[in-house]
């Protein structure tokens, strides 16, 4: 497949970008090769500047959860756009996502909309650190909740990827008052309340880590650490930002009984454009200016284009939808184990309705960062490479969660199927 114009974009983009891209896992170093430039997008389909066409897994990370081009969202956009792109003033479209998301997502009584998932996350620790008058957060091994200082210590994601497992230019004084501990092991969740209890903010999580592959939780999970936490007097906090309105209409939260103080949500909720929001208990959101002490602000926040291509897109969602997504997934993943096994090749396949992750061993499980570090990275490497070669974009790390449309059609999950049955043969 000729892809010498995007080699040519690349080359150029690395004059005046630091290492040709404005994120870090697009530069393809995990899996080594150029990356793709890409001109126009078409339901499941990317097609590149060389003209070459590809199924897609990417979503742009998420978040085109009804395919590329959506038309009510694109309709939105433009309509929204002839009124004004901004005006950094309240409008009616704020309040409407705001309502949307509080009528939809458990847990959240107020919300407010920001910019990007990072600011959500950052703003939600500062709002539980102001709340409870306690320093300590508690993360796990491997999630990424944004590039904020606090936060990138030991994450997941691009940090993997290019395997730095801390971020210079954070200083220890600032990570000092975060503890890391295995994801999916409740056991070391009650060491460390036993240990730090009364000095811990909250504790945040990814209900469904997706940021070194997805990994859903092990039963009884989430409810420990709902329990321990509400013991301890420290807060929850469920990074939604890739899960939410992805996995069910109403999240991580509606899909396994688990609510949280406070949710961070991005991706899905902007329709594709930049948006974050974060959201919780009223008498916590209380808090944040004006209303309250702790201080967060965004001259862009609840931009109106981002607004209203998000409503058009949420008003799409429904049940159904998701029961029809998670067919989909299903076959697809099916289909892959079934194609593995049959050309001997050791894989493990996790899935969450429209998320999956393919690990390339022979574990029973993966269920924590250790487990992920185990899986073969240059197997998938090379399979990564040849389903791009035969037309279909998966995310180009070992790290990533890979995402189904409700665009993707039997036609699309069989042309997928085809290009892995010829990746496998190469595997061996």
């Amino acid at each position: 497949m000729n892809r010498s114009e995007s080699e040519r974009l690349f080359r150029n983009a690395q004059e005046v970008i630091p290492g040709g891209v404005n994120s870090p896992v697009r530069a393809f170093k995990g899996v080594g090769g150029s990356p793709v430039f890409f001109a126009t997008a078409s339901g499941p389909y990317l097609f590149d500047v060389d003209g070459n066409r590809y199924v897609d897994y990417v979503a742009s990370w998420g978040p085109m959860i009804q395919g590329h081009g959506f038309e009510p969202v694109v309709r939105a956009i433009r309509d929204q756009a002839a009124e004004s792109v901004g005006f950094g003033a309240p409008t009616k479209r704020e309040t409407q996502m705001a309502r949307k998301i509080v009528d939809t997502v458990p847990g959240i009584d107020k919300v407010r909309l920001v910019n990007s998932g990072t600011e959500a996350t950052m703003s939600a620790i500062r709002l539980a650190r102001g709340f409870t008058s306690r320093d300590i957060v508690i993360k796990f091994d491997g999630c990424y909740h944004g590039h904020s200082d606090a936060l990138l210590a030991k994450a997941g994601s691009g940090v993997l990827t290019l395997g730095l497992p801390n971020s210079p230019g954070v200083p220890q004084s600032v990570t000092r008052h975060t503890l890391i501990l295995p994801f999916n092991d409740t056991e070391a969740v009650h060491d460390a309340f036993g240990q730090y209890g009364d000095q811990v903010a909250a504790v945040i999580l990814e209900p469904v880590a997706g940021n070194m592959g997805c990994i859903p939780p092990l039963p009884g999970f989430l409810e420990a650490v709902r329990r321990i936490t509400s013991d301890a007097g420290a807060l929850l906090i469920f990074d939604e930002v890739m899960t939410g309105f992805r996995v069910a209409r109403g999240g991580a939260q509606a899909l396994y009984g688990v609510s949280a103080d406070l949710i961070a949500l991005g991706k899905v909720i902007g329709g594709g454009l930049p948006v974050g929001a974060f959201g919780g208990r009223a008498d916590v959101m209380d808090h944040i200016a004006p209303e309250g002490p702790v201080y967060q602000a965004g001259t862009l926040s609840g931009n109106p284009l981002a607004t209203t291509a998000g409503l058009a897109l949420l008003n799409t969602l429904d049940d159904a939808f998701y029961s029809r997504l998670a067919a989909q997934t299903k076959a697809l993943t099916d289909g892959l184990g079934e194609l593995a096994r049959g050309h001997n090749i050791a894989v493990r396949i996790n899935s969450v309705c429209g998320m999956f992750s393919l690990f390339f061993t022979s574990q029973a499980q993966v269920a924590t960062f250790e487990d992920v570090s185990r899986c073969d990275v240059a197997r998938y490497n090379r399979f990564f490479h040849a389903m791009l070669d035969a037309g279909v974009y998966f995310a180009p790390s070992a790290f990533e969660s890979a995402f189904v449309s409700g665009a993707h059609t039997e036609t699309e999950i069989e042309l997928t199927l085809a290009a892995a049955d010829r990746a496998f043969t190469q595997l061996n």
